[in-house]
């Protein structure tokens, strides 16, 4: 950010008195601007043992199969947000089941959640954001052409619990290693008392 949004005057980076954190701060108005991290919503519709996936006609990942979803608009909750990506993305209309993934993207400051979906017909088509959409079987799933690391995990997680089942909620932080490696660490909640 380089000009106030209040006042139109300039920004610097400084640490409020009351914060632990730099912010960008008008050095006119003294207005803070506080920017906060992105969500993006995401949902796995699935017909029994198949997933639907998109293939993306946009950047970033252009040409690259996932999963429907995207940014959180304001003034929506985030199932409306799963069920109105899958619309625009897939044509697919679902019935949300829980909230089965939840993770950390640090390095570019998102949160991603997807949402376990159930298709309610099989008429889906590609919308404008997608140039293909198709029903997979994890046999059949192109591993190797999926967008983003969240995704990836989602998909393994689910053919892992499909055959149980159980479907557990599961949070994890996607870290960037000095080799520009992803990698998914997981959360263990299993030792916290509430």
């Amino acid at each position: 950010m380089k000009h106030c949004t209040q006042c139109g005057n300039s920004l610097s980076l400084r640490i409020p008195e009351s914060d632990n954190r730099e912010r960008h701060i008008c050095n006119s108005c003294g207005h803070i601007h506080y920017v906060n991290p992105s969500i993006i919503v995401c949902a796995l519709p699935c017909f029994e043992d198949q997933v639907l996936l998109c293939k993306r006609a946009i950047e970033p990942r252009y040409g690259l199969w996932t999963l429907p979803g995207g940014f959180m608009e304001n003034d929506e909750s985030s199932p409306e947000a799963a069920i109105r990506e899958t619309m625009e993305e897939a044509c697919a209309r679902i019935e949300l089941m829980n909230l089965y993934t939840f993770f950390n993207v640090v390095h570019i400051n998102q949160v991603h959640l997807f949402f376990r979906a159930r298709l309610l017909d099989l008429n889906f088509a590609a919308g404008s954001e997608s140039m293909d959409v198709a029903l997979f079987r994890y046999a059949d799933i192109p591993w190797k052409e999926l967008a983003f690391p969240a995704v990836e995990s989602t998909l393994q997680h689910y053919f892992q619990d499909l055959p149980k089942q159980h479907f557990p909620m599961r949070v994890a932080d996607i870290i960037i290693t000095e080799n520009n490696n992803r990698i998914i660490r997981p959360h263990d909640f299993s030792h916290d008392r509430f």
